[in-house]
């Protein structure tokens, strides 16, 4: 039986967010990670409209990717901009430290470093960033701490904030019901349909996002929450 999708269920718990969950299947949960993203997410397209453009070559911008699982995005935007002769500092954190020691687990990169915190903690710091964004976080997030998130990303950002999620959608629900078969021995399943049934649609993030923010689609079953900063 196929759940309701006309609404929202934020009361949905993922597996991998609960701190006794088993180890091993959640370190095969992160590492499924980057082919889960490559083939869902789309930020090789979003890195080519909403942050190359705004990446003059021969200089060295900073980004702050916030809740960064697993760091594969972090990794990949890093990877881009050096291949398109520009630079990307990258700061990613995750409030999760399960999430932290798997990644920097892995073999080292040069424009990336990771860190535990919250957004929250950098703006008690006061750090910026030229580029603010997150992946598949907004899902996880009550009214109000998408609020909190929203005003710490327009206080961390100088150039362009953009946080990019699912979009609920029966096609959606059905089409990763059958691909993630493949991900065997990981959470990737059964948590990335409770993903989408916690999502939002257009309408509903549109009505929670505060003046001076876009939400908008993107091909196929994503939502891109942006907003220009001063120095745009």
């Amino acid at each position: 039986m196929r759940p309701d999708l006309t609404r929202r269920d934020p009361t949905l718990r993922e597996r991998m967010d609960d701190p006794a969950c088993d180890p091993g299947t959640l370190r095969r949960t992160y590492a499924q990670f980057g082919a889960v993203n490559a083939l869902v997410a789309g930020w090789r397209q979003v890195y080519r409209r909403e942050l190359r453009p705004h990446l003059p070559p021969g200089r060295t911008l900073s980004l702050l990717d916030i809740g960064c699982g697993g760091g594969d995005v972090a990794r990949g935007l890093a990877d881009w901009a050096r291949r398109d002769g520009r630079r990307l500092r990258v700061t990613a954190i995750d409030a999760d430290e399960r999430a932290i020691r798997y990644a920097v687990a892995r073999p080292a990169h040069p424009d990336v470093t990771y860190r535990r915190a919250l957004s929250g903690d950098l703006v008690r710091e006061g750090q910026g960033f030229d580029f603010v964004i997150s992946n598949h976080l907004l899902h996880h997030l009550t009214d109000p701490e998408l609020g909190t998130l929203l005003r710490d990303s327009e206080r961390l950002g100088r150039v362009r904030v953009v946080h990019s999620d699912l979009a609920r959608h029966p096609l959606a629900y059905r089409a990763f019901s059958a691909g993630a078969r493949l991900f065997q021995g990981s959470f990737i399943r059964e948590d990335g349909l409770l993903s989408i049934r916690r999502s939002h649609t257009v309408r509903e993030l549109a009505a929670l996002a505060p003046p001076g923010w876009q939400v908008r689609p993107l091909v196929p079953f994503r939502l891109l929450l942006t907003h220009a900063g001063p120095h745009a």
